[in-house]
């Protein structure tokens, strides 16, 4: 019997074909590639020039086509679906820089492949929005490790009332001096601010935008 040929992995890819480098971003555990979030995001950075490129994992894929929810996939299936992404951006735009990140589950696994990929791919740097410190209630279940010993420069922006570490457990945590932290006004973990703050999702989302340009044009400064 003749096996199933793979489900084609959805893209969406924004900004001019002039852009400096592609950014290859990945979404979160519940939410696809075109969410609100990630489409703010996305297009928030190609109107400042770079080219972004957003997929989906096998499993969001899969539910995609089915209209039903299906749980993550395990680890090693979503690094390697991370690993095929980085690989066909290679070999399409061979001649531009490469950044990698995403939204919570997809910024850490990014940051898990950062410096695998900053050796075997020339790899950048990498974004993480919202980074998933811990499941939300349950602080000792520490997804830090790693980031303690990162070796390529990475940017975190996580929102200050973020339930997956908020800012008073986060600044007491050791990360790699690679590793930037910025903090979003009020943000929960898509960056949402409370109405006592004064502030609008959407304006917490031009913030991460701002935030996200500035690393990005950093890691394409000579020497960098």
């Amino acid at each position: 019997m003749t096996a199933a040929a793979p489900l084609p992995v959805p893209r969406l890819i924004d900004g001019p074909d002039d852009a400096p480098a592609t950014v290859l971003l990945a979404h979160g555990a519940g939410a696809p590639m075109d969410s609100p979030f990630m489409a703010a995001i996305a297009g928030g950075l190609a109107e400042r020039g770079w080219r972004v490129v957003r997929f989906e994992f096998p499993y969001m894929a899969r539910a995609r086509i089915s209209g039903r929810r299906h749980g993550p996939d395990r680890l090693p299936v979503l690094e390697e679906g991370f690993r095929q992404q980085v690989q066909l951006e290679k070999a399409a735009r061979p001649e531009l820089p490469l950044l990698i990140g995403g939204k919570s589950m997809g910024g850490r696994v990014a940051s898990l492949l950062v410096d695998e990929l900053a050796a075997s791919d020339g790899v950048r740097g990498c974004l993480c929005l919202g980074y998933p410190f811990h499941p939300p209630g349950k602080p000792l279940q520490l997804r830090t490790e790693h980031l303690a010993a990162l070796q390529t420069p990475s940017l975190i922006l996580q929102g200050e009332r973020d339930s997956f570490g908020r800012r008073a457990e986060v600044e007491t945590f050791s990360l790699s001096p690679q590793v930037q932290l910025r903090w979003i006004p009020s943000g929960d973990h898509s960056f949402k601010p409370t109405r006592s703050s004064g502030l609008s999702e959407t304006e917490n989302w031009a913030t991460a935008v701002a935030l996200s340009d500035a690393f990005l044009r950093q890691r394409l400064e000579p020497g960098a």
